[in-house]
């Protein structure tokens, strides 16, 4: 079949095709004119992902961005937030809602909250704008005016809810880390009474740098044995050279002078002073060996003592890392749970509101211009199919090609129309036919 014959066939059967299209036209009016129209306010919020906690500096991980984005516009469309609104809205005291409930379906055995609130689920609807962190809410009603009020009621409970579930979420993790706190804390004091009680019942104690005084001692006294001792050189002192000198003129004086000369007397005076003085110095350069002997055998003492009780040293060091842990774990507890405790009491939602919903100025169902353009479009198609069918089920010879096909003949000639023939109308025919008709009645 060419496009030609394709066209005899549509031209043949276009009544049929007008008929479909009329059909369907018809049917989409009645229904566009039926079906109560609904209405769609729209209302938008910006959820801070990007913005740092205010409490604890964090920001949500991007592995988890979906999850979070699409738990949020399951919230919106939660039972939750739907009662909120049922009760911001005193939905219990509007005469146009009461009268909706009391003509419901006999079958619904719902009482008036839980049916208002599945009548504002069934309404809402909240996505993800696209590329953005922007939450889109918007609700559907019959009456413009609802569905605006219902929209920022949405926005607000949602805002609200989340606040409050952060809130709850902040305080019950903070009581659950009070108690590992409080818990951590007997048992950091328990283990600092175990650790002095050891202490005092072996006399050791540590040191800041986790070592012990013992220890701490032997350092000491390992580095001063370390430390080289020069022995001073044997150098004859000024008191020396002054008594040898003294000495001389002792004797000499003694030549000429008697022992009780005043003279003579008081260098002897002189001498016994500075032979005092001499043997002093002399006493002080030999006291060094004596000193070092001293600080070896003390070292030997204190390294006995220190290996006598390294075994009590270390139970002790033990005791200390357990305190220790301990106290990290009470400190690490204690700190997270004043983190909640001020997070629980936060005001920051986490959602930007970016302006109220506006009355829509007209329906979103029916959108007669695309409902009834789709009638035409599809009672054309269909149209198209019946002609098709019909053309099918009855063929017809309506040019030289489908006589062709339905005579297996050879074709001798075409008389084609000449240019001065004029079809017959309408009229024409209807006349012809009614003429043949009243001369086979007259032949009957």
């Amino acid at each position: 079949m060419n496009i030609l014959q394709f066209l005899r066939i549509i031209w043949a059967r276009r009544m049929v095709i007008l008929g479909a299209m009329t059909v369907l036209f018809v049917v989409a009016l009645a229904v566009v004119q039926i079906v109560p129209p609904r209405y769609r306010a729209t209302t938008q919020v910006m959820l801070n992902i990007v913005k740092p906690d205010p409490v604890t500096g964090q920001v949500i991980a991007t592995a988890f961005l979906r999850a979070y984005t699409k738990t949020q516009t399951e919230l919106v469309k939660g039972q939750q937030v739907a009662q909120s609104v049922v009760k911001e809205l005193a939905w219990a005291q509007d005469p146009q809602i009461l009268k909706e409930y009391n003509e419901r379906d006999s079958s619904d055995r719902r009482d008036f909250d839980r049916w208002a609130t599945q009548k504002v689920i069934d309404g809402t609807e909240a996505r993800l704008i696209d590329a953005s962190n922007i939450l889109e809410i918007s609700y559907s009603s019959n009456d413009p005016t609802k569905a605006k009020q219902v929209a920022d009621a949405l926005s607000r409970a949602y805002m609200m809810t989340t606040l409050q579930e952060r809130r709850e979420t902040a305080r019950r993790n903070a009581d659950w880390y009070d108690a590992q706190a409080e818990k951590a804390k007997t048992e950091l004091l328990q283990a600092e009474k175990v650790r002095s009680n050891f202490e005092r019942s072996n006399g050791i104690l540590l040191q800041d740098n986790n070592t012990d005084l013992d220890s701490a001692r032997l350092a000491a006294l390992a580095a001063a044995a370390s430390a080289p001792v020069f022995n001073a050189p044997v150098v004859t002192s000024q008191s020396a050279m002054q008594l040898a000198q003294l000495e001389s003129e002792i004797s000499e004086a003694s030549k000429n002078l008697g022992p009780n000369h005043p003279r003579l007397q008081e260098m002897q005076r002189r001498r016994a002073l500075l032979a005092a003085e001499v043997a002093k110095e002399r006493g002080s350069r030999g006291t060094g060996g004596a000193s070092s002997a001293q600080a070896a055998g003390l070292f030997e003492s204190q390294k006995n003592r220190v290996l006598g009780q390294r075994e009590l040293v270390e139970q002790l060091r033990l005791l200390q890392t357990d305190v220790e842990l301990k106290r990290n774990q009470y400190t690490r507890a204690a700190t997270r749970a004043a983190e909640l405790r001020q997070e629980a009491q936060v005001a920051d939602t986490g959602v930007t509101p970016l302006g109220s919903a506006t009355t829509p100025p007209s329906p979103e169902f029916p959108n007669k211009p695309m409902i009834l353009g789709g009638a035409l479009a599809a009672g054309g198609a269909l149209g198209f199919v019946a002609a098709l069918a019909l053309e099918l089920l009855g063929r017809r010879i309506r040019g030289p090609e489908d006589l062709r096909v339905a005579v297996d003949a050879p074709i001798l000639g075409i008389i084609s129309h000449s240019a001065g023939f004029r079809r017959q109308s309408v009229a024409q025919r209807i006349r012809t036919r009614l003429a043949l008709l009243n001369r086979k009645t007259r032949i009957a």
